[in-house]
């Protein structure tokens, strides 16, 4: 059964200033708070035993979220003195992760199997697997590519389409070595690390439902949206978005 470590430290400024009063995984999504819908998602994936790390505002976090027996789980909290980076709390919990374990940003939304991603994880030999999505984005500018000072082509504010990190992962212990203690540290710093000592990483693919809700478009998408006792099917979403 794996841990999961659930990143909850950030100051949230994308969503100021209602942020200013709650930290951004206790805004509400319709009557509950990200964070107990994102517990709530764990739990059906039959994680028991979480960490939180909090930083910013965390006392009100420990008071509204507890020690998880409302959910039948297991909630323990770290704190950071300073702001460590997206990454930079797991060197706190350097002596707790000791098996396959996930991490994921307290304001993420999703319907992802836990078991496909951990299959997936495996059978890749993988230290880390980052859980992506595809997005697509329309630019509010007119794309010019040139030459030695002559236009070649021109598009009116095209649509791209990127793959992109979920703010999920699937990671091994052996991940911790290269997080550096009582520091800053980001998911991209770590990569580059990775890939520079040719560690293995992979990107699991989601085709379901993901929402950011530190963006106000997401957050806004997530208040249509009805959660109950289960996440919203995939398809709600796609029209609900479009």
């Amino acid at each position: 059964m794996m841990k999961a470590v659930i990143q909850s430290g950030g100051m949230g400024t994308r969503l100021m200033p209602y942020t200013m009063v709650l930290p951004k995984p206790l805004m509400p999504v319709g009557s509950s708070p990200v964070l107990a819908l994102l517990l709530r998602w764990l739990r059906r994936n039959n994680i028991r035993e979480v960490w939180i790390t909090t930083g910013y505002l965390g006392s009100l976090i420990r008071t509204l979220i507890g020690d998880g027996s409302q959910w039948d789980m297991q909630i323990r909290y770290t704190s950071e003195l300073q702001p460590l980076g997206t990454v930079g709390a797991l060197s706190l919990l350097a002596d707790k992760l000791d098996s396959t374990f996930l991490v994921i940003n307290g304001d993420v939304l999703t319907d992802l199997n836990l078991s496909a991603l951990a299959a997936f994880h495996h059978s890749q030999n993988a230290v880390v697997t980052v859980g992506t999505v595809t997005r697509t984005l329309r630019m509010d500018f007119g794309v010019i590519e040139q030459s030695d000072g002559r236009i070649t082509h021109f598009r009116e504010k095209p649509v791209l389409s990127h793959t992109v990190s979920m703010g999920l992962y699937c990671m091994e212990p052996s991940v911790l070595r290269y997080i550096p203690s009582g520091v800053p540290f980001g998911f991209d710093d770590l990569i580059a690390c990775m890939l520079e000592e040719r560690v293995p990483v992979s990107a699991f693919r989601h085709d379901g439902l993901w929402l950011d809700i530190g963006r106000v478009d997401d957050f806004r998408k997530a208040q249509e949206l009805s959660w109950d006792d289960q996440p919203p099917a995939y398809d709600t979403v796609a029209i609900a978005a479009a």
